[in-house]
């Protein structure tokens, strides 16, 4: 089974989002911060990572250049999932190897997108 790691500081939005990934057939790891997410990412090397940006300790941008700094985790997947909508921070995030980008609030169509994309 693939899995996915999910890199979020709110409860409820990494439960929604384990929910919408185990109905789509992947097994879902949670981290609540970006160190956490980094370790296991690391320790898990999953299929890909759901990565919030706005995050207290250390914010989705600092964790998605430290794993694509990795040579363990740097060929993982990253999807983006944020509340900027900026045309300078979707680009800063693919500038930094984000390959998808997904903005709060998202549907469910558009995290199946970003996951078979």
């Amino acid at each position: 089974m693939k899995k996915i790691l999910i890199i979020e500081d709110h409860a409820d939005m990494r439960e929604l989002l384990s929910w919408q990934v185990e109905l789509m057939g992947f097994g879902a790891l949670l981290a609540q911060g970006g160190r956490e997410g980094i370790d296991k990412a690391v320790a898990e090397k999953p299929d890909l990572i759901i990565l919030d940006i706005m995050m207290p300790e250390m914010d989705g941008l600092e964790v998605l250049t430290r794993l694509k700094g990795k040579t363990e985790t740097s060929t993982i997947p990253v999807i983006l999932l944020t509340a900027k909508v900026q045309y300078e921070d979707v680009l800063g995030g693919y500038k930094l190897g984000a390959d998808y980008y997904i903005t709060k609030p998202f549907t469910s169509t558009q995290l199946v997108n970003g996951i078979y994309l």
